[in-house]
């Protein structure tokens, strides 16, 4: 049996109903995307909600709606996707990497100060695999620094912090819809989230091609149907996510020379979603080839920190740790809405072979 690192079914099934009357509507893709940015309004409790085409679509939005462009610096973790670092780029501006904090990945309040400059213009915080970052701190940071804070939110949507959804503690942030995130279509898809009037009026000003260089950036609307039709399933899949990532967690925690991920402190309002779970190990590409031989799919979160990748390269000199072991060490096991416990058991003997057969040999 393969146990697939994503599901490409979705949970699709289960809502073929609500599926087939939205796209029975596809006439009217102007009223599905309105809808659709009214379930993101509701969900998040942003004031304003910008459906675009992609995750990185909505982040270069923000950061030109925010007044970022050249000759500004923003502050940026070293360890993330490839589009936190680019976004900035096409906004113009120069992208300035930090290290990041062991237990959330998330660059750090200190970390940040050190980075600081006279150009520094902006943060773009993100928000990585099941928590959110120090935000609070960041945003006092930033604060008292003047400095512009974005987040980089495509994996949070469910994150909150004291009651407060990813994405609204600063000027905006950005959703991801790629079919891997917990509230994923079938295709590429994203939103700008923000309660700032300016910026979204900014926002929505460039997805209609009024910057220069100018582009268009429009959400299709089979895409708004799909994610439509999940809407309704979403609070249950995160639900059962989160019991997944415990299994797993029973299951490895004790395994020698795995390192689980750290259970995130809740406080009055503060919920995590489990988008992706990771563990990390000394001897990772191994243990991935392992896996792959035994039928699991894994994915390597990230195999480079970003100023390691050959565009950034030599861009700048700095120390970074904790970013580089962690590209070293992290793999992301399978999980997904529909996924079982039993595909769980199946994932975690692989691995107990694994550290037995090291041990032993």
């Amino acid at each position: 049996m393969t146990v697939r690192f994503f599901s490409s079914s979705r949970g699709l099934e289960a809502s073929t109903d609500r599926l087939s009357s939205e796209l029975a509507r596809l006439s009217t893709p102007n009223e599905l995307l309105a809808e659709l940015e009214a379930e993101i309004r509701a969900r998040t409790g942003a004031t304003y909600a910008i459906a675009c085409n992609s995750g990185t679509d909505a982040l270069i939005a923000l950061l030109i709606a925010s007044g970022i462009g050249p000759g500004d610096e923003v502050i940026v973790p070293a360890y993330s996707f490839f589009a936190s670092a680019s976004c900035i780029v096409h906004a113009g501006a120069t992208p300035v990497f930090v290290d990041v904090d062991p237990k959330t990945y998330a660059a750090t309040p200190e970390t940040i100060e050190g980075a600081i400059t006279a150009r520094t213009k902006g943060v773009l915080l993100v928000h990585l695999f099941h928590t959110m970052a120090d935000i609070e701190s960041v945003a006092d940071l930033c604060d008292r620094r003047r400095l512009l804070l974005l987040e980089d939110s495509a994996e949070a949507i469910g994150m909150r912090r004291g009651g407060r959804h990813a994405g609204l503690f600063g000027l905006g942030g950005a959703l991801s819809f790629f079919p891997t995130k917990t509230w994923g279509g079938l295709g590429d898809g994203g939103a700008v989230l923000t309660d700032d009037p300016g910026i979204a009026e900014r926002v929505q000003a460039v997805f209609r091609g009024e910057h220069a260089p100018s582009w268009v950036s429009r959400m299709d609307a089979l895409q708004a149907a799909v994610l439509l039709a999940r809407a309704e399933r979403l609070d249950r899949e995160i639900v059962h996510r989160a019991h997944l990532a415990e299994r797993y967690s029973d299951r490895l925690r004790l395994l020698p020379g795995i390192n689980t991920p750290h259970p995130p402190v809740h406080g009055p309002g503060d919920t995590s979603v489990w988008y992706v779970y990771l563990i990390e190990f000394d001897r990772r590409d191994e243990l991935v080839e392992w896996l792959a031989v035994s039928g699991v799919e894994t994915e390597v979160y990230y195999p480079k920190v970003i100023p390691d990748q050959p565009c950034f390269r030599g861009h700048l000199d700095v120390d970074l740790p904790i970013a580089r072991r962690a590209a070293s060490r992290a793999i992301g096991l399978p999980l997904y809405a529909d996924m079982t416990e039993h595909e769980i058991d199946i994932v975690c003997d692989a691995i107990e072979r694994f550290i037995d057969k090291e041990i032993n040999s």
